[in-house]
């Protein structure tokens, strides 16, 4: 028994030994995370996640990880992969996220009019096109930069109330820096959206590569273009209040596989 309990435990020490930096600092499989999937395959392979292509890299030359974003509405339990035709299984653990209610004295922001409806609509037209993004560049980093040195205000995940109605889940990050205050990637990529949007104010969304998106919102100012490639720490624009916000503050919000998920687990700073 004793022999066996040591064999036990040498295992287990080579599994743990086995993850890489990535897979600890990621691996967080709740509703509004993200799970790390290990592969058994010696190549790259082609991964889908609700029929949305996913994204894979090579952990430390040693193995092939699949990098998945979880829906906040995701039910807790097992879920599958399509690894080149094939399913892989993987767990959801359930996460509960508390209230917020904010008051607004602008009422278009919680009942929007005919005309900023349309607007509205077409908006999010065109960052559901943003967000489906997936290009074959590799992310320069997966342990993310802070895109400003502040305070984490709001978190992920909290669900909304504005003058008393609730609305959609908040599917970003709030970070509380003054007004002004310069933006900056958190890892290298290229601009594919860029507009004043009228929840979000002056906005920029960049694709650092394989679907992993970043959005940042109540710009003050915006300093890129679509299509500009912007190195990690590049300025993209300044903090504001633009939109719907109640004061000088960035919303950062990152999506994989066309599913938000919680920016805190890219800086190491998620809780459970």
């Amino acid at each position: 028994m004793r022999i066996l309990a040591s064999l036990l435990l040498v295992f287990v020490s080579l599994s743990a030994h086995a993850e890489g930096f990535i897979s600890r600092l990621l691996h967080h499989p709740v509703q509004g995370g993200v799970a790390v999937v290990p592969l058994i395959t010696a190549h790259a392979p082609k991964v889908r996640f609700n029929n949305k292509p996913v994204l894979v890299i090579n952990e430390d030359n040693k193995r092939w990880i699949a990098i998945v974003g979880i829906p906040l509405t995701a039910k807790a339990g097992q879920h599958s992969l399509e690894v080149d035709g094939k399913k892989v299984s993987f767990q959801v653990e359930h996460k509960n996220y508390t209230e917020q209610r904010i008051t607004l004295k602008n009422k278009q922001y919680v009942n929007p009019d005919n005309s900023n409806q349309a607007r509205i609509e077409r908006e999010f037209a065109q960052q559901m096109k943003a967000y489906d993004t997936f290009s074959p560049r590799q992310p320069s980093n997966l342990y993310f930069d802070m895109p400003v040195n502040a305070r984490l205000s709001s978190p992920f995940g909290l669900r909304r109330f504005f003058n008393g109605e609730e609305r959609a889940p908040h599917s970003g990050l709030d970070l509380a820096a003054p007004h002004g205050t310069a933006v900056k990637a958190p890892a290298a990529g290229k601009v594919i959206l860029t507009g004043n949007l009228f929840f979000n104010g002056n906005t920029v969304f960049v694709d650092h590569g394989q679907g992993l998106i970043s959005m940042f919102c109540h710009l003050s100012q915006i300093n890129v273009k679509v299509g500009d490639e912007i190195p990690r720490q590049g300025v993209l624009g300044k903090v504001g209040a633009t939109g719907r916000a109640t004061g000088p503050h960035l919303h950062w919000n990152v999506s994989l596989n066309a599913v938000r998920v919680d920016p805190a687990i890219f800086i190491g700073k998620f809780q459970r």
